[in-house]
């Protein structure tokens, strides 16, 4: 399977973001998988240059949104102005048709302000009074939130963070590669070093051969075994929705297109487990009370789950 266009963008993106692999690794997975990201970090860690390098690698549309109390739906859906001259309304599209729409500090905005973002993602369409619009594909949503800050924060509902395809966190760089970080400082900043290696065409192209990626039943059984088990887990009061089902199993696909295969393993499913249910859960009071958390319980319902042996015919 070919997948050297995919490479392309990994390596361009690692040019500015140094030495996180792994993570640049499960955006470009969530891309492939049609997917919404939630960035779970601290300030000042390059989320906001990871998307501007996906977006130039890929010459897709891109929008970054400050998320503040005082924002309102229509700063990100658009809103309808009246021609006094023709005596209609003419809607003026948000920002959020764009490709890649950054939603910096989603949690610092209204419930009311955050809901206007689950029809997009969801169906990739945006309703008005007059009309609906379908929003070009690729389309995907990426969204951060500081997880050290509550004061004068709105958290997101269940029912919002299961639209999102994985939780993802960047972290502090080791030093080697923060030192890496502060010789190309200049050059990362302007996102020189990022020029464009594959087109629209090529994602939506690559987008659609991890659609008909073949899975064996084994492997689906194996999906709603582990979600399964999360919802009958004591330690945990909300376990994983069909939602979470259906997600990793998209995800899985696409880590398996990234390897270079046609076909998923039960390695693709268990490593990306962690990152595409772990926001979908929700602790028992007792689990919080031991000091237990969601990934450790994860990790251990993996351990339990049996895992199938697929042929190789």
């Amino acid at each position: 399977m070919d997948n050297s266009k995919a490479l392309r963008i990994l390596e361009n993106i690692k040019k500015v973001i140094i030495g996180k692999d792994d993570v640049i690794e499960k955006v470009l997975i969530a891309i492939l998988a049609r997917g919404h990201l939630l960035v779970e970090d601290i300030p000042g860690v390059g989320k906001t240059t990871l998307a501007k390098a996906l977006a130039k690698s890929m010459e897709l549309s891109y929008k970054r949104v400050q998320f503040t109390p005082d924002l309102m739906p229509s700063d990100i859906i658009g809103i309808n102005i009246y021609n006094k001259d023709t005596g209609t309304f003419t809607f003026k599209k948000g920002p959020i048709f764009n490709q890649i729409f950054l939603a910096d500090e989603i949690n610092r905005t209204s419930p009311k302000t955050q809901s206007s973002l689950l029809q997009a993602m969801e169906e990739g369409e945006i309703s008005t009074e007059e009309k609906d619009y379908v929003l070009e594909k690729p389309f995907i949503v990426l969204a951060t939130q500081n997880p050290l800050e509550y004061q004068g924060t709105f958290p997101l509902p269940e029912a919002q963070l299961d639209r999102f395809l994985m939780r993802l966190s960047l972290g502090y760089p080791e030093k080697e590669y923060e030192i890496e970080i502060l010789k190309k400082y200049g050059s990362i900043k302007k996102l020189n070093l990022i020029e464009p290696v594959v087109s629209r065409e090529d994602i939506l192209n690559m987008q659609s051969i991890v659609d008909n990626l073949t899975v064996h039943n084994d492997i689906l059984e194996y999906i709603v075994n582990i979600v399964n088990a999360t919802r009958s887990c004591e330690d945990l009061r909300l376990g994983a929705s069909p939602r979470a089902s259906i997600d990793l199993l998209k995800v899985s696909k696409a880590k398996a297109f990234l390897d270079g295969r046609d076909y998923v393993i039960p390695d693709d499913v268990k490593k990306m487990a962690l990152p595409v249910l772990s926001h979908r859960l929700i602790l028992s009071p007792e689990a919080r009370i031991e000091r237990k958390t969601i990934e450790e319980i994860l990790k251990e319902v993996l351990k339990k789950v049996f895992i199938p042996v697929i042929p190789n015919d």
